[in-house]
């Protein structure tokens, strides 16, 4: 019996640690059609996140909230053109952004 208890309490353990594997993504490789579609992660995550970046970048503390409301859609409208862009490409291109 005490040996079935310890068999049980391994494979839940061990069960558990494999669901909880840390998963990790490359901006830079996700296309417009991935941020589109969700494939990925939730879009509106990775605007956030890209906001954040670009700003970083620019080392500006400020966001003007209602213009970044007007470039994700800016960036959304140029996804849908060009699906097989990379998002980071599409953010520079549609916002006339420098690395």
């Amino acid at each position: 019996m005490r040996s079935l208890i310890l068999l049980a309490t391994l494979i839940s353990v061990f069960g558990i640690s494999a669901g909880r594997a840390q998963e990790t993504i490359d901006i830079a490789k996700i296309t417009c059609d991935q941020f589109l579609s969700g494939q990925l992660y939730d879009a509106q995550t990775f605007a956030i996140w890209l906001g954040g970046y670009y700003h970083g970048t620019r080392h500006d503390t400020v966001v003007d909230v209602s213009a970044y409301k007007k470039h994700a859609l800016d960036v959304m409208d140029y996804c849908i053109e060009h699906k097989d862009t990379t998002l980071m490409e599409a953010v520079q291109n549609a916002l006339g952004v420098k690395k």
